[in-house]
């Protein structure tokens, strides 16, 4: 396997070749020969079509390339295979695929993907800036078009609601937009409360990302027919993943905003929402098909935006179409059409070719910046390793000293019963809900009563050694014996979470975490089942075969705990995302958010 250092060239420094190699005076680098062309620009299917290229960029389409072969070109003969742009994942944080970028790049580009618009929201609540500066360095070292964009919400809702490990704020905003054209948008902006009602913060950080010439990117949890949409909307927000029905895509899309369709892990919105197309009619140049958050493990046992574009056309969507919102209508969203999106002259060379139906999606090559990277599944060339400072590696500020005593919750009450506010599980929903559950009490003391289905679940604040903390209870786990899951990948702070029905379990399961340095792990008696994350708490340090076993070892010993939630791990880890409905977590006690905003809440009640 080689070792190929990716150089994506601008299209004005590659001009005087791509024109030369165009009418034969010049020899291509590449040619895909004898193929069908997946032409997302006109919605056509074209036999007999050949491509050909020059370094990283398209010299020249059409049904013959013998004049630009030369002794020096390497020839791909198509063989009727169908030849298709590169898939491009509107929005996705590769920190939830729990890899680094080069191991990220590694495990998507056999699937076909070879590109995306990553927002680095995690790695941000970390190390602020320079945690985006460190994962945009890493891209530009790998095959991938990766785009980045600067988070907006960090923290998501500010510092009275979460305690996160750094602050982003205009300035840095504007700082980030200077580092190159590949930082590309503005992130999800999740906290549009602040936005609509004009919180000075959010509108600075939007000022500068519109003076700096670039766009924005959504995240709105109310209704789709409230009246503050439009609201958001006229702020600068033009794209929003947050769909999960067809009215939420067809109110985006009437605003001329770009709507997100999302098929991560754990969320499965694609079905709902292409029914605005399917169903409704609505023309599909406006819809994209995302991933948003993905693990190693689902990569590794269903795909990525392979994925989810065979999940649209399960849906009904003509596979030319399906083909054109995960490739073009993405492209053009972000402004970069004449560098990513279809195979187009001028165009980046990131092309995969498909065997059998196209509906299959079955990738047997892939093609980025004009090299072919991989082949029936597997990476054919070596990537750059790229290493991390000391102190991304050192994150976790905690001693691995917690006792049990510190999941004892204390109620207002010595002996009787007490009304509590329970955070409840929703399986492959971001949402969750606010139940009231009457519980019994001893010795002032909640008592997790067998057969209740409840839990504990507890955060301890992880960056700067505040000493934060807050314990709350949880439903619709599932676990069906004492067990413990404890985690530093815990959106949007990315605090230590620990969720348990032993206070015993639970303090093992946070010092398990704390020792490694972040990670996960679910204890049982008598086992443990670790995954190291010792990238910012968040990404594994080892191969992406390595992180895949690692993640689906986590589910297992979770479905064995009891606890068989679609992709648990994934829905759990957003119980401390305090901008999303209804009841959350974090370091600073229960928060509520609805239609009204945003508030902390007592844990017992009336």
């Amino acid at each position: 396997m080689s070792m190929t250092r990716f150089k994506r060239t601008p299209l004005a420094d590659n001009l005087v070749d791509l024109v030369a190699t165009g009418r034969g005076n010049k020899t291509a680098t590449l040619a895909i020969t004898n193929g069908k062309l997946v032409n997302v620009c006109s919605g056509e299917i074209l036999p007999g079509m050949s491509v050909g290229i020059q370094g990283s960029r398209i010299a020249y389409v059409g049904r013959d390339v013998s004049h630009m072969i030369g002794a020096e070109t390497k020839v791909v003969d198509a063989g009727g295979k169908y030849i298709a742009p590169g898939l491009l994942d509107g929005h996705c944080h590769i920190e939830s695929t729990q890899l680094t970028v080069t191991e990220f790049s590694r495990a998507v580009l056999p699937l076909g993907t070879t590109g995306g618009f990553f927002d680095p929201h995690e790695m941000a609540n970390v190390f602020g800036i320079e945690g985006i500066r460190l994962m945009l360095e890493e891209a530009r070292g790998t095959p991938l078009a990766a785009y980045l964009q600067v988070a907006s919400c960090v923290p998501a809702a500010g510092p009275a609601f979460e305690t996160t490990g750094a602050s982003i704020g205009p300035e840095e905003v504007a700082e980030a937009f200077a580092w190159g054209q590949d930082m590309i948008a503005l992130g999800e902006v999740m906290n549009f409360p602040g936005v609509v009602n004009g919180d000075d913060n959010m509108m600075g950080i939007l000022q500068a990302t519109l003076a700096a010439g670039k766009i924005a990117d959504g995240h709105f949890t109310w209704s789709a027919n409230d009246w503050r949409l439009p609201v958001y909307a006229a702020a600068g927000i033009t794209g929003d993943h947050e769909c999960v029905t067809p009215e939420d895509v067809i109110e985006r899309v009437r605003l001329g905003m770009y709507a997100k369709m999302r098929r991560g892990s754990a969320w499965h919105d694609v079905a709902g929402t292409v029914k605005a197309h399917t169903e409704y009619g609505l023309d599909t140049r406006r819809m994209m098909l995302v991933t948003d958050d993905r693990s190693s493990e689902s990569l590794r046992s269903e795909g990525h935006m392979d994925f989810v574009v065979r999940d649209a056309i399960r849906q009904g969507v003509k596979p030319i179409t399906a083909f054109q919102m995960a490739t073009l209508n993405t492209a053009e969203r972000f402004g970069v059409a004449r560098d990513v999106g279809s195979i187009s002259p001028g165009n980046y060379a990131d092309i995969i070719l498909l065997d059998g139906n196209l509906a299959d999606v079955n990738v047997v090559m892939t093609i980025a910046a004009g090299t072919v990277v991989a082949e029936n599944g597997r990476m054919i060339t070596e990537l750059p390793a790229y290493e991390y400072p000391q102190q991304v590696m050192n994150s976790i500020h905690l001693t691995a000293d917690l006792s049990a005593e510190r999941f004892v919750v204390e109620a207002p009450i010595r002996e009787g019963s007490a009304n509590v506010r329970v955070i409840g599980v929703i399986e492959n929903h971001v949402e969750t809900t606010e139940e009231i559950v009457n519980v019994p009490v001893k010795d002032s003391r909640v008592v997790l009563e067998e057969g209740s289905g409840l839990c504990k679940i507890a955060v301890f604040e992880r960056h700067h050694g505040t000493g934060n903390s807050s314990i709350g209870l949880l439903a619709n786990v599932g676990f069906t014996m004492p067990a413990a899951l404890a985690m530093t990948v815990a959106h949007d702070s990315h605090n230590l979470v620990v969720i348990g029905n032993s206070d015993e379990l639970m303090a093992k399961a946070a010092n398990e975490v704390i020792a490694m340095q972040g990670g996960v792990a679910v204890v049982t008696e008598g086992n443990a089942t670790l995954f190291p994350l010792r990238i910012a708490g968040l990404m594994s340090a080892e191969p992406y075969e390595i992180a895949a076993e690692q993640s689906a070892a986590i589910s297992r010993a979770l479905v064995e705990a009891g606890c068989e939630l679609n992709y648990a791990f994934m829905t759990l880890s957003l119980l401390a995302l305090v901008v999303i409905p209804t009841l959350r977590i974090s370091d600073k006690g229960l928060v509520r958010i609805s239609s009204e905003g945003i508030q902390l809440v007592p844990l017992f009640c009336d």
